[in-house]
C-alpha cells in the first residue's frame, strides 16, 4: 500500500458534504451513422465485459493504525464494476438542458471512499442523434490536464478502431534490462540540492507581496474584494456549458497583440462583470482570479501537478479594450515571477498561492473578509484531433469542477480540435441565473471584437493621415 502523495492529499482532507472533491466532465457524442437500435446498450455492455482494470482505478483511499492513520491507498479486492459503470437515459424533451441538469445532480454527490474513486454514466436519449457521457474522478487521482489526457488515451483518432473503456488495463511498457535503479548518494544529493533550492522561495513570495502592495496590476492572495460568488455553499450543484470557436477567439488575440489565454481571461471578466452588474453585486474594486499552470513535466495520467498564479480581471473597468490591456499586463506580472524560479520553487511558491484556499474553505467561506481571490478560471489545453468511440464521433468536451467555501463558482475552460469548450460549476443555491453567464460571455467576446475593430479603424486612418 502506498501512502496518498502529499500534493493529493489536501483533495480528501478537506472534503466535505458540501464540498465534494471530484472533477468531472460531460462528452457529447454523435452515434455512428449505421448504429443499430440498441447499439448504445451493446457498448455499455460491452464496456462491463472488460474486467481487467488498471491500477489508477481499482485504488481506494484506506487509513488504519497500520499506516498511523495517515491516508494511503489500497487495491479493492471486491471491485464492482456495474456499480461504477452506470446505464442512463434522458428524459423528454431530451435537450442538452436535460442533460446539464443530469450532469448537475451527478456531480453533486460525493464518491464512497469504500470503492474506488471514479463513475462513468453512458446516457442515452440525447436529441439530434447524440448521446453522451459524463465522467467523474476525485481529484486525488488526478488534475485536470491527467484527466483528458485518460480521455485521449480512452479514445482513438481512428473512427473504424474498437478501442476498450478507459479503466481497462494497458500494456505495461518494458523497463529496458540495463535500467539501473537510483543510487542511495544520488538519491541524498538531489535530495540536499532540492532543499537549497527551496531556500530562493522566500524573497521570491517578499518579492510578490512588496510588488502587490505597491503596483494594482499585481496579483497576490487576499487582494480580492469579498464578492456574493465568495460565500458558504451547499453540495448541490448547476452546470452550464457552451462551445466557442477558437479561430475566432485567436483572431481577436491576433488583433490585440495579446495570448489566446488573454482573450479568455478577459471574456470571462467581461461576463462576470455584466452578471454581477445584472444583480447589483459588482464592487468597486477589481475582482481577482487564481489562474491554475501545468507544472506536469511528464505524460503520466496520475496524481496532481498543479501551479498557480493570481491576477487581475480589471472588472472595475467598463472599456473593453482597456480591461483587455490591465489583464495583460497583469499576467505578465505573474508569469514573469514564475520564469524566475526553478521548476521545485514553482511548484513551492505556488502552494503557497494556493494553500489559503483550503484554509478559508475549512472555516466555512470567510463572508464578509477579503477572500483569497474571487474565482478559479482554468484553461487546459484538450485534444488537437477529432477522437471517436468505437464509431461515434466526439462532439464536444465539457469540463465539470470543483466549487469551494469561499469560491462559489467555477469556470473552467478546455480546447478540442478548433472548438473552446467552457464549463461553469456553480453552487446551485449561491450562483442563480448561472446559464445566463453563457450569454454574457458571448456578449464580452463581442465587445472585444468590436473593440479591435475599432482600433484596427483608428491604426488606418492614423496611416493614411501620415502618408
Amino acid at each position: 500500500m502506498a501512502l496518498v502523495a502529499a500534493t493529493d492529499l489536501p483533495f480528501l482532507l478537506t472534503e466535505s458534504r458540501a464540498t465534494p472533491m471530484h472533477v468531472g466532465g460531460l462528452q457529447v457524442f454523435e452515434l455512428p451513422p449505421d448504429a443499430p437500435p440498441g447499439w448504445l446498450l451493446e457498448q455499455y455492455e460491452a464496456m462491463l465485459a472488460h474486467t481487467e482494470v488498471a491500477p489508477l482505478f481499482r485504488q481506494r483511499p484506506y487509513r488504519a493504525l497500520s499506516t498511523g492513520y495517515q491516508w494511503g491507498w489500497r487495491e479493492d479486492e471486491q471491485l464492482d464494476l456495474e456499480y461504477h459503470v452506470r446505464h442512463s437515459a434522458l428524459p423528454e424533451p431530451h435537450r442538452v438542458r436535460e442533460l446539464l441538469a443530469l450532469g448537475g445532480r451527478l456531480h453533486g454527490s460525493l464518491l464512497d471512499r469504500q470503492r474506488p474513486l471514479w463513475e462513468f454514466h453512458l446516457i442515452e436519449g440525447l436529441e439530434g442523434g447524440r448521446f453522451a457521457a459524463y465522467t467523474k474522478v476525485h481529484h486525488a487521482m488526478v488534475d485536470g490536464v491527467s484527466a483528458l489526457r485518460l480521455l485521449e488515451r480512452w479514445l482513438s483518432t481512428d473512427p473504424g478502431a474498437e478501442v476498450p473503456p478507459a479503466w481497462a488495463a494497458r500494456p505495461k511498457t518494458a523497463r529496458g534490462a540495463g535500467s539501473p535503479g537510483a543510487d542511495p548518494l544520488e538519491l541524498l544529493v538531489g535530495t540536499a540540492r532540492g532543499a537549497v533550492d527551496l531556500l530562493g522561495v522566500t524573497p521570491a513570495l517578499l518579492r510578490s507581496v512588496r510588488r502587490a502592495m505597491d503596483d494594482e496590476l499585481a496579483g497576490f492572495p487576499f487582494k480580492a474584494p469579498a464578492t456574493m460568488l465568495n460565500v458558504h455553499i451547499t453540495g448541490a450543484r448547476r452546470v452550464a456549458a457552451q462551445t466557442w470557436s477558437l479561430s475566432r477567439i485567436r483572431a481577436v488575440a491576433k488583433a490585440s497583440d495579446v495570448t489566446l489565454n488573454d482573450i479568455v481571461l478577459a471574456m470571462c471578466a467581461g461576463a462576470l462583470r455584466r452578471y454581477l452588474l445584472e444583480l447589483d453585486a459588482l464592487p468597486d474594486e477589481s475582482l481577482t482570479s487564481m489562474v491554475p499552470v501545468s507544472l506536469r513535466t511528464d505524460d503520466s495520467a496520475g496524481g496532481n501537478a498543479v501551479g498557480a498564479v493570481v491576477t487581475s480581471l480589471a472588472t472595475d473597468i467598463a472599456d473593453p479594450s482597456w480591461r483587455l490591456d490591465r489583464i495583460k499586463r497583469s499576467m505578465d506580472i505573474a508569469k514573469g515571477t514564475l520564469r524566475e524560479l526553478s521548476p521545485l520553487q514553482r511548484l513551492a511558491y505556488s502552494a503557497a498561492t494556493m494553500a489559503p484556499l483550503p484554509v478559508v474553505s475549512a472555516l466555512g467561506g470567510g463572508e464578509g473578509w477579503r477572500p483569497p481571490f474571487n474565482i478559479i478560471i482554468s484553461n487546459v489545453p484538450g485534444p488537437r484531433e477529432e477522437l471517436f468511440l468505437n464509431g461515434a464521433r466526439l462532439q464536444g468536451v465539457y469540463p465539470v469542477s470543483i466549487p469551494y467555501h469561499g469560491q462559489a463558482l467555477n469556470i473552467t475552460l478546455t480546447s478540442y480540435v478548433d472548438n473552446l469548450e467552457i464549463g461553469l460549476t456553480g453552487c446551485r443555491r449561491r450562483v442563480p441565473h448561472l446559464q445566463r453567464l453563457l450569454g454574457h460571455l458571448e456578449a464580452s467576446l463581442h465587445e472585444l471584437e468590436l473593440a479591435v475593430g475599432l482600433a484596427a479603424t483608428t491604426r488606418k486612418r492614423r496611416a493614411k493621415r501620415s502618408s
